[in-house]
């Protein structure tokens, strides 16, 4: 029987068109039959998870599951969430739904042994919330290297909300400043840890060592899935 994958996205709404993309270009395919269906919800409504954790904004879950069982009811046999700071609430929603998760951050592991790195430190970039939650820190298994606050304040926030508003060429020189202070650091490779991060830096010429795309990374976890082996 074939598997449907359910996309739990909307955060942002262009992270998630990019990962039905990278989902596209990953899967081995001949013919549009070749390709696994997908259900996209995708719900930019969804309350701002940074400003949850760290400012006592509204509680996401909810809505994040109001989609879940959107895509249970559609007929989904599991769900990928292209949103890094989302999965904060990953062991709430896992149990009160019956679908696997698939865990962005088990994918960005695998793709950094997929690259060959095998050892720390990494670099790691994200929005302030998926930092504070120690979301990577606890699971990834690398030592993490992060941007200070001096540089979350004046390159990687920045340049994620330029994503958020359509500005994506504008992020890249922040992005690529803050991941090369990371590998100045001694990072072996660096983390795009928020979907919109991949977005800027593919804005401009690429990184001279290892990024993880994270939304690459869940896009090759969600073809493994169904079956396949992902385009190398």
């Amino acid at each position: 029987m074939t598997r449907i994958l359910g996309v739990l996205g909307g955060m942002g709404p262009l992270a998630s068109a990019d990962f039905m993309r990278q989902l596209t270009l990953l899967t081995p395919a001949e013919d549009d039959q070749d390709h696994i269906p997908t259900i996209l919800w995708s719900d930019p409504r969804v309350p701002n998870r940074t400003a949850a954790r760290l400012a006592g904004g509204e509680d996401p879950l909810p809505a994040l599951m109001r989609g879940i069982r959107g895509l249970e009811a559609a007929g989904a046999g599991a769900v990928a969430i292209p949103c890094n700071t989302a999965h904060g609430w990953f062991d709430d929603m896992a149990a009160q739904t019956p679908l696997p998760i698939l865990h962005i951050v088990d994918a960005a592991r695998a793709d950094l042994l997929r690259q060959g790195v095998t050892q720390g430190p990494i670099g790691l970039m994200g929005t302030a919330g998926t930092l504070a939650m120690r979301l990577y820190q606890e699971r990834i298994g690398f030592d993490c290297l992060t941007p200070s606050e001096e540089e979350m304040a004046r390159l990687v926030t920045p340049a994620i909300g330029a994503v958020k508003a359509n500005r994506v060429e504008a992020a890249y020189a922040p992005l690529a400043e803050a991941a090369r202070l990371l590998r100045a650091r001694g990072a072996k490779a660096v983390v795009l840890g928020c979907t919109e991060i991949p977005l800027g830096i593919a804005a401009g010429p690429a990184l001279e060592f290892p990024v993880v795309d994270t939304v690459a990374a869940l896009a090759r976890a969600a073809i493994l899935w169904s079956g396949r082996q992902p385009v190398q």
